[in-house]
Order: structure tokens, then sequence, then C-alpha cells
């Protein structure tokens, strides 16, 4: 039966890919209210694909004023468990179009690669999962329900109204979100863990109003001053946090060479790393936070004044195991604590979403951990931690409490999801396609 299966990957996969394409070719950015129409006609597109498989049920949905969302259901053999797979058919925005090399929305092959935007996040989800029901056709081994959310790339706002108004349609014994990624090139993973996130807006005020540097500096504190002295805080002389309470753990035992690490990463030469502890760890399973902006007089036009205000906007990815609710007082509690010069403190909380920590014991993950195994002949998944944030699964995981939730995923250390020249790996796909189909008939038997 296996020998089938790949035979019948190999004969749907240009079929497969040239739906990915099409889909591609739609704008559905769902940041941009422009473009509303577009995330419409790509619900309605993945709602026609399903359609065309042979649903029992679709319906495109929404909730709260949210994105519409593809809920839609076939039904497998009497007693079976149902699966759900998850993916989301919006995409992050281009951006400058200059820093492509072919055009966002015109999927294009360059060597092992098939580029543009959403040809990996994660339109190639969709894709793979319709490939692993096409290969068993009428045959489908369980019962699968397929939910295709629209807003992922804008935080998932209506996602916990969707999940409560559609509760029993969705209920699922497996749920199969294939929205991460693989370890490596020829490397299959599980995700794992992933990290929370806090978003802050910091000010300090030190005047009323702006005055005279040459007349009032060396006495009157500036907010730039105030403020950069306060950032510093936050760190020690080897770049790890001060802040604390804020909980780590261990991470998996992987190794990430040296070399992969500065390609990946985009250091520039000589940079040194900040933290401490093993790398994986610093990445996954320890806090960090960046200082993602900073409001401020430009440098261009400067005039010799000392600033009365100024504001910085801090991103603090949470450890698994820790909560939002922990992370946000810490954080707010050190800010406090070290303002300077009796400086105006103000902390506004920006958004959150909860860290995510998955024991992937059981049936389902043992039948998982086979399928990718054969897939990759013979290559174990690597259980995976992820540094980034994706909220939505503690949401899965609140909602569906009796599921196992498999995180899964076609991307690989070179997508370059969110960024220009966003690719899939083209042999890698037909493996994540592979894996599937071993994985729904593999579910069949727990």
């Amino acid at each position: 039966m296996s020998d089938d299966i790949r035979a019948r990957v190999t004969e749907l996969l240009p079929q497969i890919r040239q739906d990915l394409e099409d889909l591609v070719r739609i704008e559905s950015v769902s940041a941009d209210p422009a473009r509303a129409s577009e995330v419409q006609r790509s619900a309605e597109a993945v709602a026609e694909l399903f359609r065309a498989e042979g649903f029992a049920s679709v319906d495109i949905v929404s909730a709260d004023g949210g994105a519409p969302a593809v809920i839609a259901h076939k039904p497998g053999p009497e007693g079976a468990p149902t699966v759900l797979l998850y993916a989301h058919h919006d995409v992050q925005p281009e951006n400058d179009h200059a820093e492509w090399d072919s055009p966002p929305f015109e999927p294009t092959e360059r060597g092992d690669r098939l580029y543009g935007r959403g040809a990996a996040d994660d339109k190639a989800g969709i894709a793979a999962h319709l490939g692993a029901l096409r290969v068993h056709g009428d045959d489908l081994p369980v019962s699968v329900t397929m939910f295709i959310e629209g807003e992922e790339e804008v935080g998932s706002d209506s996602l916990p109204a969707l999940l409560a108004e559609h509760q029993e349609a969705l209920r699922a014994d497996v749920i199969v979100i294939a929205d991460s990624g693989n370890w490596d090139i020829g490397e299959p993973a599980l995700t794992t863990s992933l990290r929370g996130l806090v978003r802050v807006d910091v000010e300090v005020r030190t005047l009323t109003h702006a005055v005279h540097s040459g007349m009032w500096g060396g006495l009157v504190p500036d907010a730039i001053m105030t403020l950069t002295k306060l950032l510093s805080s936050l760190y020690d002389d080897e770049g790890a946090l001060t802040i604390e309470g804020l909980h780590s753990q261990p991470a998996a035992d992987v190794d990430y060479p040296e070399e992969r690490l500065r390609a990946e990463s985009g250091v520039a030469p000589g940079v040194e790393w900040v933290g401490r502890g093993p790398v994986v760890e610093r990445l996954w399973t320890q806090p960090a936070l960046t200082i993602t902006g900073l409001d401020a007089p430009k440098v261009d036009g400067a005039s010799n004044t000392l600033t009365a205000a100024a504001r910085a906007k801090l991103s603090l990815r949470v450890a698994p195991g820790d909560t939002t609710t922990n992370a946000l007082a810490c954080l707010t509690e050190h800010l406090e604590k070290h303002v300077p010069w009796g400086a105006a403190l103000t902390v506004t909380t920006v958004d959150t979403g909860e860290a995510t920590q998955i024991d992937a014991t059981g049936p389902a993950y043992d039948a998982a951990r086979a399928a990718f195994t054969e897939a990759w002949d013979g290559t174990a998944p690597v259980d995976m931690g992820v540094g980034g944030s994706i909220p939505f699964i503690a949401e899965f995981l609140e909602a569906f409490p009796e599921a196992s939730v498999l995180v899964t995923g076609v991307e690989d250390p070179d997508t370059r999801a969110h960024g220009a020249n966003e690719g899939l790996h083209l042999a890698e796909f037909e493996k994540v396609v592979l894996a599937e189909a071993f994985l729904l008939r593999n579910l069949a038997a727990m």
C-alpha cells in the first residue's frame, strides 16, 4: 500500500502544484482593507476546490466581522476517527516589489523552489491537505473536516468566536495544523512548543515641553537619555534579560551548527550572539525581548532642544510554560522599578498571545512520527520548538482539550516567509504531501 500511495502522489503532484499556483495569484492580503475582495475571492476559490473533491458540506463563514474562513466536511468509514486539517488562505503584505526577484503574486520556479507570496505560508498548507485527500479519493480512511482560516496573518482576532460558533462542526479526534516548518531540507519535524507574545508601548516624559539644550542641558534629563537608560536596564552585559520572574525551560537536544545559524539569521559578520545557554533554548524556550520601534526626533533636522517625551515598542516573547499575564506583570514591574530620575512612565499593552507547550505523546503522535519517517525514507522527525508565536494553537488546545494537536508545516529554514522572495522547496513539498497521506492512513488504526 505504501508504494501505491507514493505512486499516487507522484501522479497527482502536477495538478496539486497548479492549484497552489492559482491560489498564489490571488492577492489575499488580510492586512490591507483595499484587498478585502481578494480575501473573499481566495475563500471562494478554496471552497470550490473542496466542492470538486466531493465534500458533503462546504461553507464560507465569518464571525465578529472577521475575514472569511472555509469549513468543509467529508465523511470516512463508520466509526473512523475525525481529523481536522487546518491551514490559512490569507497572506502577508508583499511590501516593496523591488526587493522581489520575480513578481510576488506570479508563482515562479527558480532552481528547486517555487517563489511567490503565500507559496509556502500558508497556501502550500492548503495544497498539502488537498493532495493527501486526493491520494485516498473516495476511499478516505478517516473522516476529514477542513478549516481554512482567513485572518491568521493579522492575529486571528475572530478565531475564538469561530471556534465557539462552529464547535460541533469542528470537533475532531486529531487536529493537524499545517502552519509551521521542518528542521531542515531532508529532516522533518513536529513542532511541540512555541513562544507567546506580549507587546507594549513604553513612554517616558521628563518635561512639559521641549527646552533649549544649552540653557538646561546638564541639569534636566531629556526623554531620550531617560528612555535609553531604561531600555538598557532590561539586559545585562551579555545581552541576557534581567527581568525577574519570567519562566524558561530546557529545549530539545538538537544541534544548531554555527555556520547554519549565521547563514539563516542574516547576522552581520563579526556580530556576537547575545544571551546564555544552549542556542536552541535561547531561540525556543527562553524569553526574549526586542525593541521594535522608537518615537523620537529624527536626526535630520533635529534642533538643539531637550526632548520632552519619547516612546518605544517592546516585543517580549514568552517562554513555553509561562503566561502572558505573568510576563506582562514582570515586565511592567521592572520598568516601573528602573525608570530613572523620577520620569513619568506610561506602559500601554498592545496585544498578547499565549505560548504553547504540547505533550507530543500518544497514538496520534506515534502515527505522525511513523508517517514522517516513512515519507522521508527513514529519517525520523525532530521535536522542534519555534521562537515565534502562533497564539491560535493555544486557542485550539483550549477549545478541544481531548483532541491530539499535531503542528506540522511546509516551510524550511530558507523559506523566507513574510519576507521578499518567499519560496517553497518543491522536493520537500512532495514529501509533506506524502507524509500527510501516510498519516491519514495511520490514524485510521487509532
